[in-house]
């Protein structure tokens, strides 16, 4: 497809500091009809800087940003701000149109139902909670017919369902002269894979500009990452070379050349800091016994007195990773309440393990003080913690985790929620738990800190249990996925959320049954029906069966070990042959090795494909 050329906004050189940081430098970017943009970064990186000059909501301290005359654009920041004194109908549709109007447009009539504010139109907005507001101030702006849309976080408080939903629209949105035109800064890796033509990575100031989505820019990003660890590789061997060499010899010598003395000092002083990068290790975890969780015949009723699950029962394995997905208001939330024991399960009943120590991540913020430290918070849960064979304190720990030093002496009421959300976790990990109820744990989060949060999970021994609605990390650390349809049971999905999308699409109507009391009869129970809960045993519907996909499963991460220990080892043989720069006999055997090692790394590779591409 042909790119359009008309350039709607356009930003040369701008910069933008707030105090002695600066957040954007020199920073040149283009917006083009029809192009659809997604933004990506560090929280406090600039991200949402960048959009609200792009907006005019905020100037530039340098450099300037023109905008194509009779250009319409609409923004949506975080701040949910709603006119007071306005219903949601007024907000979302305006004052001049009459009902018959936009209830005979189906483009209108989508739009309430995809984002799932059909039932607030007569609501005052002072009403609202703050995810009903954000929903209301997206409605609002899919609504017009504005060139340009500049989002920020538009999927935060939209379940799977609704993310869906969004892509869809945003990506089939036309306007008068086309396809309408997108920026949008979002941590949903897979809305934004969906979404996105080119990617925008803002960090250290600059903007960096990718073709395509999500997994082109991790692509390219390794791939710029490679060659800059290629390169820093070239340089610890020359600065190796240069030290042996320089420490050959008594060391009252002087007679070396002046300019190797100099190249390798240069060397030395040009190594680069540590990258500031959110760093998560797999924690000592206590051993499970043979239970974990278990709910027998459970009747579960949400605190308005709506039954969401009856005569269930429901075994979480040691070990078990679940994901658990449903529309807002299905009950996932009260489900992991009653997993913890928080909320009664009668006349059923709740087994917990002897050995299970449990660790939740809720959806609200820990109610700490605000004038603690960072570094008080974490040692509150404890002072150390044992990493392997290795004991931390809880300011080696807080390092670890992407609070430096400084970062540790700050107070917990001046973090962001990010970082809010990040220290939350850091406690809950800090207690070494085997059981983990982590409800939407990507709130708040940036890619890089997502993915950390994935690689500790991916291979974190104990029973786990998400709720979220990025599906890209269900669908990356979760074996199985469950779902509650509004029908009284736990469904498991055998084809995970693509099932669930399409289960929904297949309903007669998108919303949950109607609610049923607590006090109804018992009888109108289906005991007859059949039971959703213990349905995954067997072969999923053309795909592999349970064993199968356990063996594969079991395959692939054999195949990840085997290749991190021969990546090791390559790393290790590398640096011995630097060393052994003047011992030809030793260097002839060490590559030797090297390339037994690269062929059994290869094998090890193709070992890995074969298994991804039976799970696939």
């Amino acid at each position: 497809m042909t790119r359009t050329v008309v350039p709607l906004v356009v930003a040369e050189k701008i910069s933008k500091s707030f105090g002695i940081k600066p957040l954007l430098e020199d920073v040149s970017v283009g917006v083009h009809a029809g192009e659809r943009i997604g933004v990506v970064g560090l929280n406090g990186g600039g991200k949402t800087t960048l959009l609200e000059i792009l907006a005019g909501i905020a100037a530039p301290d340098d450099g300037r940003v023109s905008r194509a005359g009779g250009m319409t654009m609409v923004t949506v920041t975080q701040r949910g701000e709603l006119p007071e004194g306005s219903t949601v109908g007024e907000v979302v549709l305006g004052t001049d149109i009459a009902e018959h109007e936009w209830a005979g447009d189906p483009r209108i009539r989508g739009i309430l139902a995809g984002i799932g504010v059909e039932d607030l139109l007569d609501r005052d907005v002072s009403a609202l909670s703050g995810g009903q507001r954000r929903r209301v101030a997206l409605a609002a702006a899919l609504v017009t017919d504005a060139d340009l849309l500049i989002l920020d976080e538009p999927t935060n408080h939209l379940d799977i369902e609704g993310v869906h939903w969004l892509a869809e629209h945003l990506v089939n949105r036309r306007v008068a002269g086309g396809p309408g035109a997108l920026v949008v800064v979002t941590h949903d890796r897979w809305f934004l894979d969906t979404v996105a033509q080119r990617t925008w990575e803002v960090h250290s100031g600059r903007v960096d500009e990718y073709e395509g989505g999500y997994n082109d820019w991790v692509f390219a990003r390794a791939e710029r990452a490679r060659l800059a660890d290629a390169a820093e590789e070239r340089r610890r061997n020359l600065a190796r070379k240069e030290l042996a060499w320089l420490r050959r010899g008594p060391p009252a010598r002087t007679s070396k050349p002046k300019y190797r003395v100099e190249a390798a000092e240069k060397l030395i002083a040009d190594v680069p800091p540590p990258r500031d990068s959110v760093e998560l290790s797999a924690f000592a975890k206590r051993r499970l016994g043979r239970v974990a969780i278990e709910l027998e015949d459970a009747q579960i009723e949400a605190p308005t007195g709506q039954v969401l699950l009856t005569d269930t029962t429901w075994r979480l394995a040691p070990g078990e990773r679940i994901g658990l997905v449903g529309v807002n208001g299905s009950g996932k939330t009260t489900l992991l309440r009653a997993l913890a024991g928080e909320v009664p399960v009668e006349p059923g009943r709740r087994i917990v393990g002897k050995t299970v120590e449990l660790g939740w991540l809720r959806q609200e913020l820990d109610d700490l003080d605000e004038d603690q430290r960072v570094l008080d918070a974490v040692e509150e849960v404890a002072g150390t913690v044992t990493l392997g064979d290795k004991e931390l304190s809880a300011s080696q720990l807080a390092e670890r985790l992407g609070f430096s030093p400084a970062r540790q002496r700050t107070r917990v009421g001046d973090l962001s929620g990010g970082e809010r959300r990040r220290l939350q976790f850091t406690r809950v990990l800090m207690a070494e738990p085997n059981v983990l109820l982590l409800d939407e744990p990507t709130n708040d989060l940036d890619i890089d800190t997502l993915q950390q949060l994935e690689d500790i999970l991916d291979s974190w021994p104990g029973t786990l249990v998400v709720i979220s609605h990025d599906r890209y990390l269900i669908e990356r650390i979760c074996d199985s996925t469950w779902a509650l349809f509004g029908d009284e049971k736990l469904t498991n999905l055998p084809r995970g959320i693509e099932q669930y999308l399409e289960r929904r699409q297949s309903e007669p109507s998108n919303s949950a049954p109607a609610p049923r009391s607590a006090r109804s009869s018992s009888s109108e129970r289906s005991s007859s029906s059949e039971r959703s809960v213990g349905s995954s045993t067997g072969p999923s519907s053309g795909g592999l069966s349970n064993a199968e996909h356990q063996a594969a499963t079991k395959a692939l991460a054999r195949a990840e070990r085997r290749l991190a220990k021969l990546t090791e080892r390559e790393s290790e043989l590398h640096a011995a042959m630097v060393e052994a720069a003047v011992d030809p006999d030793r260097l002839a055997g060490l590559n030797t090795e090297l390339q037994q090692v690269l062929d059994d790394k290869e094998a090890a590779e193709l070992e890995w494909m074969e298994a991804a591409e039976a799970l696939e």
